[in-house]
């Protein structure tokens, strides 16, 4: 047997200089991978197909308010039906209701409209039923809040008005929360307003009255904004995607791991 430079044997058999062993095998390490990303997947799917469904309810009360919008006006709510009156079912309906203003108790609160900023005209109505409700009369601009100026508005006697239902704005808006104490007011709330202008028992909600020839045009009315902001399909999308590029990323992690296992196996010797 011929010693190689430095005298030690070089036959394997001696087991001097051991064989490269075979590669482990993968196959257990992708399982547990495998199952985190379909896992992760399938969340993404869950979060898509969610947002679908958004969609399609979203699609629907568009289409119902725009409905509710246009049609015929009909009588207001009665008093006996308010406890039964929700967003869901009622807001945005077209209405109709005849009684006297309370100009005495009107309230201002602040607003921001394609016309700059001022004040919504909040003006309790008792109807010949004795019922009261608010109604939003329309917007002035600050300079015009002071009462002189609202008073060019106001008209003596029964009047109807036709507007549409809104739902009461309990939580303060501008980041500001009502100070009734002070007389300043951010957000159309009816059982504060109610309140502290001693209006007794209100409708849970107000109206927003049409546009009314008003001597000087204010109160400005029929502004009501009827915004849905509709993304559900671009975020379904988006879910999606991300469900694509996760499966995506696996796979192609998978692949290189395979070929570098299938790479070793071919560099090792035979047992």
């Amino acid at each position: 047997m011929s010693l190689p430079r430095g005298g030690y044997p070089s036959d394997d058999r001696q087991g001097l200089v051991p064989s490269p062993a075979a590669p482990p095998s993968p196959l257990r390490s992708l399982l547990l991978w495998g199952f985190a990303a379909l896992a992760i997947v399938c969340g993404l799917l869950a979060l898509g197909v969610w947002q679908v469904q958004r969609l399609a309810w979203k699609t629907d009360l568009i289409a119902r308010v725009e409905a509710r919008v246009h049609a015929a006006a009909v009588p207001a709510p009665a008093q006996d039906t308010w406890p039964a009156i929700t967003r869901a079912k009622d807001e945005y309906r077209r209405v109709q209701l005849t009684g006297e203003f309370l100009y005495d108790r009107e309230t201002t609160v602040y607003a921001v409209t394609d016309f700059g900023a001022g004040y919504w005209v909040m003006t309790p109505l008792r109807d010949d039923r004795g019922a009261v409700t608010l109604i939003n009369r329309g917007f002035v601009p600050t300079e015009r809040r002071a009462a002189e100026s609202l008073a060019a508005a106001q008209a003596a006697g029964p009047l109807t008005v036709t507007g549409l239902i809104r739902m009461t704005e309990p939580h303060g808006a501008f980041l500001r929360a009502n100070d009734p104490a002070n007389d300043r007011w951010y957000s159309r709330d009816v059982e504060a307003i109610a309140a502290a202008r001693d209006l007794g028992a209100v409708a849970p909600y107000f109206i927003d009255a049409d546009a009314a020839a008003n001597p000087d045009g204010y109160p400005r009315g029929g502004l009501t904004r009827i915004t849905f902001p509709n993304s559900h399909l671009s975020y379904a999308l988006t879910w999606f995607a991300m469900a694509a590029v996760a499966a995506g990323m696996y796979l192609c992690f998978a692949r290189h791991i395979w070929l570098e296992y299938r790479r070793a196996q071919r560099s090792a010797p035979d047992a």
